[in-house]
């Protein structure tokens, strides 16, 4: 008689915001500091850049944000309707739906990439599985036309990335923007207000096609988020298809929890299943960008950072260039990439940065070169970074005297105008607490680095100051204010950024 299977655990939440503040992190995502999102689909395909799908049908200024537009005559088209009109025709015709076909990943070798990937220092590993275009990257049991094992790359994006990312080891996490998209995508219902193809309605006025570009909302439904009813379940069913399938360890949403008591279930429903998945284990983390406290996930800031280290564990979203390939855009370097890591990590939070990546599946000689720069590094410096904790202070330095907007699109420092110097310090301390890190975002060129916010730091027995990939202890002695200064080498170890661990002292 073969042995009785226990029954799966209990859920352990409800759909509701009390049952969801139960929520705990889990250790992985406060360990793991910094992941990589792939944020590609067919929208890379025209080479433009972001929001392609809804700007192609914007012929001039409209009257409406989000929702069926009204076009003003006499105002000139969006540069993405008229780059569509040169490259496939007018979209009353040709829409993003001829667009999708001609999206082939012909050249992506997951496996490869996320080679690259650990080596830059990925931790875990984001696939898009629904952008605002409403077309799935999976096997889409309520998308069964518009998904990519159906048109476009013939393959399981979502699969073929978390197989890759397993493999590695790499936690694997999903984003969804489907809840947006129900009133983004309104625009391909318009019509040009002038000219040879004034008043022809686009693509998206034909039933036909509203599989793929919805229905048409009211006009009282102009919002980020939908009010429909109907498409709240659509929402719901397919996001919960997507879980159901990967049991990712981590969801995220570009919007607030949508769809107040429907996102409610959505999440509780997450959480429970990845119980169930993990014996009983909870590992899931699910982003949204929603603040209110407590709040059962783990708020995610666009572009943007926190002011000052946060209790709880956060996450900056952010792409090395445009959100989808863009023709001659300029990315960010290796030493942006870094200081930014280090003064996120220095407030409790992890970066999750999109590397572009041409429609073929490629990545960008520039990024890639990026991306290896940042490998060196993490080589020499990740034990300042991974399974770190916040310090009793972030940091130090004229970046720590600025104010800049913190919060969405905010708060993260333009280093192109004003860059860091080798004042600007970000701590972090090891989860034991015994070893602390003071990260200088650039090199002391005049030898020596004081450190003000180590004042009554005291030197226990065998004490010693090193600089990370610096085979020697460095000397240092206590200025008469009382901060700490610490002699560097002549030559920098490294590039980018420059981590000393401080071991055996204790605040006076």
């Amino acid at each position: 008689m073969s042995p009785a299977v226990p029954p799966p655990p209990a859920p352990c939440f409800e759909a509701s915001r009390a049952s969801l503040a139960r929520y705990e992190c889990p250790e992985w995502f406060r360990d793991a500091k910094f992941g990589i999102w792939s944020h590609w689909g067919p929208q890379a395909v025209p080479e433009e850049g972001d929001w392609y799908a809804r700007r192609l049908y914007i012929s001039g200024e409209s009257e409406h944000r989000f929702g069926v537009p009204t076009f003003k005559p006499g105002t000139p088209p969006d540069r993405f309707h008229s780059a569509h009109l040169g490259l496939y025709g007018h979209p009353s015709k040709v829409g993003y739906k001829d667009v999708i076909p001609l999206w082939k990943a012909e050249r992506w070798d997951p496996d490869a990439l996320m080679d690259l990937y650990v080596r830059a220092g990925a931790r875990y590993f984001v696939s898009m599985a629904v952008h605002h275009d409403n077309y799935d990257l999976w096997d889409s049991t309520h998308q069964p036309r518009w998904n990519a094992t159906k048109v476009g790359p013939m393959r399981d994006v979502v699969g073929d990335w978390q197989r890759a990312a397993k493999k590695r080891g790499l936690p694997f996490g999903v984003s969804e923007h489907l809840a947006a998209s129900f009133t983004w995508y309104q625009m391909n219902k318009g019509a040009d207000a002038s000219g040879p193809f004034a008043g022809v309605p686009y693509d998206g006025a034909n039933p036909e096609n509203q599989d793929l570009y919805h229905p048409p909302t009211t006009e009282d439904d102009r919002e980020w988020l939908t009010n429909n009813p109907a498409f709240h379940e659509t929402w719901f069913k397919r996001v919960q298809d997507l879980v159901d399938r990967y049991h990712p360890e981590l969801l995220y949403s570009d919007s607030k929890l949508p769809f107040g008591t429907v996102g409610e279930r959505l999440v509780a429903h997450y959480y429970n299943s990845n119980v169930a998945h993990n014996g009983g284990k909870l590992t899931a983390v699910y982003n949204c960008k929603e603040t209110p406290q407590p709040t059962g996930w783990v708020r995610d800031i666009e572009r943007g950072v926190m002011e000052t280290a946060a209790d709880q564990p956060w996450q900056t979203d952010t792409s090395i260039g445009d959100w989808y390939y863009r023709k001659g855009e300029t990315y960010k370097t290796a030493t942006q990439i870094i200081q930014m890591l280090a003064d996120i990590v220095s407030k409790n939070g992890n970066l999750l940065i999109n590397v572009v990546q041409y429609a073929d599946g490629r990545v960008p000689d520039q990024a890639m070169r990026t991306l290896e720069e940042m490998a060196a590094w993490m080589k020499i410096n990740g034990e300042a970074i991974f399974a770190t904790r916040p310090w009793r202070v972030y940091g130090e330095g004229p970046s720590t005297e600025e104010k800049p907007e913190p919060g969405q699109f905010g708060g993260a420092k333009d280093t192109r105008s004003k860059p860091y110097v080798a004042e600007d310090v970000r701590y972090t301390r090891s989860k034991d607490g015994k070893t602390l890190y003071a990260i200088a975002l650039g090199w002391p060129e005049g030898g020596s680095l004081a450190l003000r916010s180590l004042r009554g730091l005291r030197a226990g027995p065998g004490a010693e100051v090193r600089l990370l990939g610096h085979p020697e202890p460095l000397r240092h002695h206590a200025r008469e204010d009382g901060a700490l200064v610490v002699e560097f080498p002549p030559a920098p170890p490294c590039a980018h950024a420059y981590a000393l661990r401080f071991a055996g002292f204790a605040a006076e």
